[in-house]
């Protein structure tokens, strides 16, 4: 017998020696056992009460299964490209610890790397003149074993950390200022290093959102556009031979086509969105709400295509985080975000 039983009849045992006069449904709504707290919390949840309702709402039946599709989605990401800009801060630290280990190294000595009167050496020599016999490329006017080597900090609104400085001075000291011959070159004679491409490309100036070479220091994700105009991630109904990770790449090939080489991360889901039933007056099912399971994925090579999809999508996006929230419902937005990479 459970003690809570026990302590429920000793103490209806002690009110009928000493108080006769109150009847059985009384003494039995006064002593309960302790579990009929618990009892009641296992029904209001049965029931699918708030807490602060007190009928169910609509009736209770033996399964709610047929209020709700199962669904399973695909959240694809194309990961950064390049590694994020630096802040001018990030760019005046990394700038003066160069400096500073300019001053705590032992002198450069070209000769160990350099044969003498090679034209590697030659080389070396002219742009070490020009530097005013400085051997490090893009630290300034700097000397680091002079009398002045202290005063290695940059100053407020210095522009010699900065990146297209750097980047201009590390292009020009690539070229090649020896000609075939082992002489020095004219100016004519030099020929640029061409410059690497823009961090900027064409589909971020013209704002094309379909296009994967964009944001390239950002994480895109791919999301589809339905007849109804609503934006979302691909997602299917999940039939009753199939896992949510089979759903999931079921639903971006009928979404996107096959013309993607994708990579499923995993087959646990990483986010779930829930939408509530529509109830008629009389407690009838009107629309039956979703579940839906989000599994993440990786493209690694492709295109999305809609041309012949089999769910009537109209338009598709490669968006980053921050405009996904402008772009899909605020619940929506909010049940996923929280697996969404800063950048």
């Amino acid at each position: 017998m459970a003690a809570s039983s026990r302590g429920g009849n000793a103490a209806a045992s002690f009110l009928r020696r000493g108080q006769s006069s109150i009847c059985a449904s009384c003494r039995n709504a006064q002593f309960r056992s302790y579990s009929a707290g618990a009892e009641a919390a296992a029904a209001a949840e049965a029931h699918h009460l708030k807490p602060t309702e007190s009928q169910p709402h609509p009736p209770v039946t033996a399964s709610r299964r047929a209020e709700y599709r199962i669904k399973s989605g695909m959240i694809l990401t194309r990961a950064p490209l390049l590694t994020r800009a630096l802040t001018p801060f990030e760019n005046a630290f990394y700038f003066y610890q160069k400096r500073l280990n300019e001053r705590l190294v032992l002198p450069f000595r070209h000769t160990l790397f350099f044969k003498k009167d090679t034209a590697a050496d030659l080389d070396w020599r002219i742009k070490f003149e020009e530097r005013g016999r400085i051997a490090a490329k893009e630290l300034g006017r700097y000397y680091a074993q002079g009398r002045n080597a202290w005063n290695d900090e940059l100053l407020v609104g210095s522009t010699l950390s900065s990146e297209e400085r750097i980047r201009d001075i590390l292009l020009k000291d690539a070229e090649n200022r020896v000609t075939e011959d082992g002489e020095e070159a004219d100016p004519d004679e030099i020929v640029p290093v061409e410059r690497p491409m823009d961090r900027i490309t064409e589909a971020d100036k013209t704002n094309n959102m379909r296009r994967l070479d964009r944001k390239l220091d950002r994480t895109l994700y791919l999301i589809v556009q339905g007849s109804d105009g609503k934006w979302q991630f691909p997602s299917e109904d999940v039939p009753t031979d199939e896992h949510l990770h089979e759903t999931a790449a079921r639903a971006l090939e009928s979404a996107a086509g096959v013309n993607m080489n994708t990579w499923l991360v995993g087959r646990v889901p990483v986010a779930h969105t829930v939408t509530q039933p529509v109830f008629n007056e009389d407690t009838s099912l009107k629309q039956r709400g979703e579940k839906v399971f989000f599994l993440k994925g990786r493209i690694l090579a492709g295109q999305a295509d809609l041309k012949g999809n089999k769910l009537g999508l109209q338009d598709f996006n490669w968006l980053t985080k921050d405009e996904l929230e402008e772009k899909l419902p605020f619940e929506y937005f909010r049940s996923v975000r929280n697996m969404m990479a800063d950048r």
